[in-house]
């Protein structure tokens, strides 16, 4: 069986879709890796629901600040004109659509484009943090996860059995096999990881896959961080 995507390059493929200008929002788990992988030629704003904007890179050990985390707790750096403020200021950003992208790991995406991701039923602690406000009030969403659970169920389904976080919201999806994209007419086959079909792509998903006109493979180049 081919290798799936490491979270490193998936976090990479990420990346590659945001564009000069952009503020983005990192979720929990995955998504907070994209931070390190930012394409060195795209002036890209990093937003934290804690309250900063212009988030670096994850700090190296040793070099942690206490005063500069992101939303998951872990200890960030910070880039020139980096701006602090309440967090309450930092949910009227979202919640007044200032936020051109949200990346959000999840439990589930349906075709539909609903979006799963705060709780699991039987789970001690429910996760909701800010994820239904980004769900909402960002521009565009982008999911960020493995294609199929530790048990080996699909993600990508027809309907959401999980609690949702938003309706219709998810634009896209990167897995650690393929690239999917939300289409008025369902899931839509973009990419697939290097080595892998859509026919092995489809087995392992809940819902049909359309192929896309220019479906082609990831590239090699993009997931070993040299650019597309």
């Amino acid at each position: 069986m081919p290798a799936v995507l490491t979270p490193e390059q998936m976090a990479r493929r990420v990346a590659a879709e945001l564009r000069d200008g952009d503020y983005v929002n990192l979720g929990f788990g995955l998504p907070l890796l994209v931070g390190n992988h930012l394409p060195p030629d795209r002036d890209v704003i990093i937003h934290t629901e804690n309250g900063m904007l212009g988030v670096g890179p994850l700090a190296r050990p040793g070099e942690e600040d206490p005063e500069l985390v992101n939303a998951g707790k872990q200890y960030v750096t910070e880039l020139p004109g980096a701006a602090y403020f309440h967090q309450s200021d930092s949910f009227a950003m979202i919640r007044g659509g200032h936020i051109d992208v949200s990346i959000l790991g999840a439990y589930q995406v349906a075709e539909n484009g609903d979006l799963a991701n705060w709780v699991v039923p039987g789970e001690r602690i429910p996760r909701v943090g800010g994820a239904m406000d980004l769900a909402a009030g960002a521009k565009r969403v982008i999911v960020m996860m493995t294609h199929v659970t530790k048990r080996g169920e699909p993600k990508l389904v027809r309907r959401c059995t999980l609690p949702l976080t938003g309706q219709r919201c998810v634009d896209l999806v990167v897995t650690d096999l393929a690239v999917v994209a939300v289409t008025p007419a369902g899931f839509e086959l973009r990419e697939v990881a290097p080595g892998w079909t859509p026919e092995q792509i489809q087995e392992r998903t809940a819902a049909p896959l359309r192929l896309s006109p220019a479906l082609r493979e990831i590239p090699v180049a993009l997931l070993s961080g040299r650019g597309a």
